[in-house]
């Protein structure tokens, strides 16, 4: 900015642009709520008379004592006591022919009241007027008063004097002339400090130091080996390093993505419904040409406001493997709890039948516990040769019986013990998975059984799980393999996307068939070498 041939420096300049911005708004403010305020303090003064006119038109002392005029005393009392307390110029009670039965000045007591503003309030009309009356001009409000059958007797005025109310309004002018002012030294001092505050927010540093980091913090992303990508407002890709690039290239996607918007660009990303709800998406797995991909992607919150977002990704091969035999590990432990508790039920029962002396309810109980723990056992052992599946089976069995779930092993097959024990491992996962997601669909259902079948043959193993549960949709099913896809609510849609995994991961196949009030059969075909 220039004045006559004189460069002013940036802090004058803001200075003077701000004080000019500050006055403008100020004046607009003045001009704006100045009157506003001010009807405002007379209205809120006129209310306040209205409500005690109100107030002391139904006081019963007040209608009794119009209805038998022996005595005003209580009247005047009355009157002068609620004048006191609310600070107001007067409280006159009259009676249908306009007589003061109370007035701050005892004398005129029994004379007719002044103003002629009193005639509405005889006629049963609350009304606000201003007039002179024998204490001078005032503000006045009148109530009219009815005795419990409906008549009226009398009515109420309520006086506060013009003096009070240009007080009031007065006072909140100067409330708006010291605001005006409080507001114009603090734009003023605001101005001068403002050239003072861009250089504590850009943390002291001159622009040569600015240029510096930024070379600095780019090479920094572009050497690291995560792959990182984000994203503003608008979705469009704002930053993208090398290892984001090399992902990219290797799961098909060449493009420039800088200014593309993203869900165009890398829809499996989610990045646009992470700008949407806030949320943030944490280890998403992401898999395409494949490769399978771990992704996070968070909002970026300047001051509270999402700004954008960005993404970081990383081939998940290793991680993924250590994945699956943790999951393996995960069931082995749920089987074991659900065992730990049906044999502390158990315990608990026969604790109790000896406490009693039952002995021979005891033996019964024992040898009924026995008998179905050694069937189940016994079919379990016959038709399953492998020991890791053997065990996982009997474990899974606790946890069946405590859902008051049948179990049935179709006897017409045999699963030998494996060769490789990563198809093992993997089949553990597989049938874990499918029991759980049946024993999930017979919640509510009647008469609950599940079906399990082995088939081995020619190097080849047919595994099928069924329920008589309450079956699977067509919508339903379009997405059953969807990782975060559930009919059961958040956090859910896990178990068949491990299970579709696994058996891709083993080259086998699984389909399913439904039907809607009647079940749903899972048959999983896998090559399978048994240990010789």
């Amino acid at each position: 900015m220039r004045i006559g041939h004189k460069r002013l420096r940036l802090q004058t300049t803001i200075t003077l642009m701000i004080c000019l911005i500050v006055v403008l708004v100020l004046v607009i403010v003045y001009v704006m709520f100045g009157m506003r305020f001010s009807r405002e303090a007379q209205a809120s003064l006129e209310n306040k008379a209205i409500t005690i006119a109100r107030t002391v038109s139904r006081t019963p002392m007040v209608v009794d004592g119009l209805r038998e005029p022996a005595d005003f005393g209580s009247i005047q009392r009355y009157a002068m006591d609620i004048s006191a307390i609310n600070d107001v110029q007067f409280v006159v009670v009259m009676d249908m022919q306009g007589i003061r039965r109370s007035h701050p000045d005892p004398g005129l007591i029994g004379k007719h009241f002044m103003g002629g503003d009193e005639t509405e309030a005889l006629h049963g009309k609350e009304t606000v007027s201003v007039a002179e009356g024998s204490l001078g001009y005032s503000v006045r409000a009148f109530s009219p008063i009815f005795a419990p059958d409906g008549a009226q007797v009398g009515a109420v005025a309520v006086g506060i004097s013009l003096s009070s109310v240009r007080s009031a309004v007065q006072q909140n002018r100067w409330i708006i002339y010291s605001g005006i002012l409080m507001g114009g030294l603090m734009g003023t001092l605001g101005a001068v400090l403002l050239a003072r505050k861009f250089k504590r927010m850009m943390f002291g540093m001159e622009p040569g130091e600015i240029a510096k980091l930024l070379e600095e913090r780019s090479a920094m992303l572009q050497s690291t080996k995560e792959g990182i990508l984000a994203i503003d407002r608008e979705s469009r890709v704002t930053l993208v390093n090398a290892e984001a690039r090399r992902l990219m290239g290797s799961v098909g996607l060449c493009q420039d993505p800088l200014g593309k918007p993203v869900g165009q660009l890398w829809p499996l990303l989610r990045m646009e419904k992470v700008l949407e709800n806030g949320e943030a998406l944490q280890d998403k797995e992401v898999e395409q040409s494949g490769i399978t991909l771990l992704v996070n992607v968070v909002p970026l919150r300047v001051n509270g406001i999402i700004e954008g977002a960005i993404a970081t990704f990383r081939d998940k091969t290793e991680i993924t493997i250590l994945m699956e035999r943790l999951s393996g590990i995960s069931l082995y432990a749920e089987a074991l709890r659900a065992q730990t508790h049906e044999f502390m039920n158990k315990l608990h029962v026969i604790m109790g039948l000896n406490t009693m002396r039952s002995y021979d309810r005891l033996e019964e109980y024992l040898t009924d516990t026995l008998q179905s723990i050694r069937t189940e056992a016994d079919s379990v052992v016959r038709q399953v040769k492998d020991p890791v599946m053997v065990g996982f089976l009997l474990g899974k069995l606790s946890r069946i019986r405590e859902a008051d779930v049948r179990l049935v092993i179709r006897e017409e097959g045999v699963l030998p013990e494996c060769a490789d024990h990563e198809v093992s491992r993997e089949l553990v996962t597989i049938a874990g998975n499918l029991l759980d997601n049946a024993l999930e669909a017979l919640q509510g259902a009647e008469n609950k059984q599940i079906g399990l079948g082995f088939c081995y043959e020619d190097n080849r193993l047919t595994f099928q799980v069924s329920d008589n549960g309450p079956g699977i949709s067509a919508e339903d099913g379009a997405h059953l393999y969807e990782q975060g896809y559930s009919t059961k609510g958040g956090d859910r849609g896990v178990g068949l996307y491990l299970v579709q995994r696994s058996v891709a991961k083993l080259g086998g196949t699984i389909t399913y068939d439904s039907r809607e009030g009647e079940g749903t059969e899972f048959t999983v075909q896998l090559p399978y070498r048994a240990k010789s």
